[in-house]
């Protein structure tokens, strides 16, 4: 009996070394979702935010990432982030703005006029204050909000030379309130659908119209299905990368800081192609057959010119214009 005591003992406390002896923390995976496709300058931004990650950390964080809508709609993404799953997006900044009002400024109709100019606003510490509190207010964590995905245009069935040929256009938009205002603002029937339905739904006459940027046009085929883009960049649409807090948490304040500093440089690699790849995307939907044309951006703006004070946004327009100095 007291020999068995004694080998018992020396199991148990061979055990307790064991477990001491394996890492304390163990490699915590980001899984991020994206509803474009893998060619898109967001999907080859995030595969290249994943090596990078992945090699800075030394393997302690792992970064997967499914394109295309695998993991769902963006909302649902969010969703399933804020309900402890442990997913991210990239996301426009103006569906976390039911969190925080402010953050809606972000997708703000005809007010960054480069990207650069969003690219500064985004790092400011006015910007990343509104970040923590999304933390606090949501359950997710604002990695970095300056992945440029490009200007938003028309897209019609028809040419539209103003708001007024606009009017009783079911146009399919984003289900945020700065998106509906300003799509009803510019004299179209705002109609929020799923990214992934907006193909399916112009094929079968479901809507009228969509808004898309040039990449996404072309990466979703919207070509097939539109007669005409009329270039009116209503909105630069400017996504942020958000992640679950619960998952975010989990990781070490010195790769936190590594994850950070990398999603905002890729995020600065994936909105340089977005610029690069643009024009030659249009130039690819105009070969398709698809009509591409300019127009006076005076009319758009000036019908949207109430938006601002209708979502009780004029004071975060004036914290931009301060911190880009304008």
């Amino acid at each position: 009996m007291t020999f068995t005591r004694k080998l018992l003992g020396v199991c148990a406390a061979a055990a307790i070394c064991i477990g001491t002896a394996m890492p304390t923390i163990a490699a915590t995976t980001l899984r991020i979702g994206t509803v474009l496709a893998p060619d898109d300058p967001m999907g080859r931004g995030l595969d290249k935010f994943k090596s990078e990650v992945e090699a800075a950390t030394k393997g302690e964080v792992q970064v997967q990432v499914f394109h295309s809508s695998q993991l769902g709609d963006t909302t649902e993404m969010i969703d399933q982030a804020r309900a402890g799953a442990n997913v991210g997006t990239v996301t426009d900044v103006a569906r976390l703005s039911s969190f925080v009002p402010s953050l809606a400024i972000m997708s703000a109709p005809f007010l960054f006029d480069t990207y650069d100019q969003a690219d500064k606003f985004a790092l400011s510490e006015e910007y990343l204050a509104w970040g923590d509190t999304l933390k606090e207010k949501s359950g997710l964590v604002m990695l970095a909000s300056n992945w440029y995905q490009g200007p938003r245009h028309a897209l019609t069935q028809k040419p539209i030379s103003g708001p007024a040929d606009l009017k009783g256009v079911r146009m399919r938009t984003i289900g945020a309130p700065i998106w509906i205002e300003t799509i009803r603002a510019m004299g179209a029937e705002p109609t929020p659908i799923a990214w992934g339905e907006v193909y399916s739904a112009l094929q079968m006459g479901v809507i009228d119209a969509a808004e898309a940027q040039p990449t996404a046009i072309k990466g979703a085929k919207l070509y097939e299905v539109i007669k005409h883009v009329t270039k009116t960049g209503h909105i630069q649409l400017v996504t942020a990368l958000v992640v679950s807090a619960e998952a975010w948490d989990q990781i070490s304040a010195e790769n936190q800081k590594i994850v950070r500093d990398l999603a905002v440089e890729n995020g600065r690699y994936a909105s340089q192609l977005t610029i690069d790849l643009g024009e030659k995307a249009l130039a690819d939907v105009a070969a398709s057959g698809v009509t591409i044309s300019e127009t006076d951006l005076a009319p758009y703006k000036k019908a949207v010119s109430g938006v601002y004070e209708l979502l009780n946004l004029n004071k975060e327009v004036a914290i931009v214009n301060k911190v880009l100095g304008r």
